[in-house]
């Protein structure tokens, strides 16, 4: 994370804007967890209407790493001439097309705005709580070292079994992605835990027979 060399001003504006900001509806379905989310344009209204008051202002852009993945990157702005350039997510595409990386992009922005301006924009706990998911889950860091075909916890197998059962339950492969990082707050499905996995397997077995 890059920074001015004084945040003071920024923090004080963020803190005021925090005590005026309306959280916006969850208006836009999830159809893998048949719930609702904060679609991107609500999330940028939301901050548009209460930010520049403050002073406040932020840009985004895409970017992708050595690895190939696409991420998104945030900075957020201050009149006085402070920033606060935030870390970029990642996350792979599963469908190399312009399609699929707009989508993700679209995603990350959402989930980057959300986390620096505080919007309460993805599912909600009871979702959370459903999945079998421990609220004190946090977030591993990758083990780049592949044994046994493994990329993490999981195997390649396994992540593609995750997939096909989610293909055959008509499931799209970032909502999948999208749900793991939401539930779990993770950006990878081989980082996830065999029963996160389980969890996650059963709520699509459980869609598909539905």
């Amino acid at each position: 994370m890059n920074k001015s060399e004084s945040i003071v001003e920024i923090s004080k504006a963020l803190a005021k804007f925090q005590g005026e900001v309306k959280q916006p509806l969850k208006d836009a379905d999830n159809p893998f967890f048949k719930s609702k989310y904060v679609p991107l344009e609500n999330v940028v209204e939301s901050i548009s209407s209460i930010a520049p008051n403050h002073g406040l202002s932020f840009v985004q852009w895409a970017l992708n790493d050595e690895n190939g993945r696409v991420g998104v990157a945030t900075m957020l702005m201050h009149e006085s001439g402070e920033f606060i350039e935030f870390d970029p997510v990642f996350i792979n595409a599963e469908k190399q097309t312009p399609q699929g990386a707009g989508s993700l992009i679209t995603y990350l922005k959402r989930y980057s705005l959300s986390a620096v301006f505080g919007i309460t924009s993805d599912l909600d706990d009871d979702a959370n709580e459903s999945s079998g998911n421990n609220q004190n889950n946090q977030q591993q860091n990758f083990n780049g070292n592949q044994k046994s075909q493994s990329k993490g916890n999981l195997t390649e197998n396994q992540v593609k079994r995750l997939y096909a059962i989610a293909k055959s339950a008509s499931v799209a492969a970032n909502d999948v992605k999208s749900a793991i990082n939401q539930l779990f707050n993770k950006t990878d499905p081989y980082q996830l835990t065999k029963q996160e996995y389980d969890a996650i397997c059963k709520r699509l077995e459980e869609k598909k027979g539905a």
